[in-house]
């Protein structure tokens, strides 16, 4: 199990398995939606997380393009479609909003400030969750 997954399974109240997977979700979500600068940097960061992204979320997916954005209305993009898929996974929105906060001050802690700043401010309606 990753440690962070640890982590946000003990403060945010899940099971390790869900926790595991929600992260996963999240920062996939974030690699498909941020900057490609900063949430490379981000998440290269944070221990285990390339391979959660990869486990859960189809690490690559591209972003741009026909394809790109049929995967993005298709899964109901943006951060409301986020929300939505950690629904489907059992997650209730106190849940979303405290894997948020606790997955985004884990990265200020790995990968500092300026690079989750970055990060957050270039996903439109992040920064109200986080």
């Amino acid at each position: 199990m990753n440690a962070l997954a640890t982590r946000i399974a003990e403060n945010v109240g899940l099971e390790p398995a869900v926790a595991e997977k929600a992260l996963g979700m999240m920062l996939g979500f974030l690699q498909r939606e941020a900057d490609d600068g900063a949430i490379a940097r981000m998440i290269e960061a944070i221990p285990g997380a390339p391979e959660l992204v990869a486990q859960f979320n189809g690490e690559g997916q591209s972003k741009g393009g026909l394809m790109g954005g049929l995967m993005s209305a298709i899964r109901g993009g943006g951060v409301m479609g986020l929300g939505q898929q950690l629904m489907a996974e059992g997650l209730g929105m106190g849940e979303i909003t405290s894997l948020a906060k606790e997955t985004i001050a884990a990265a200020r802690e790995y990968a500092g400030d300026e690079i989750v700043d970055e990060v957050v401010n270039s996903v439109p309606g992040l920064s109200q969750f986080v």
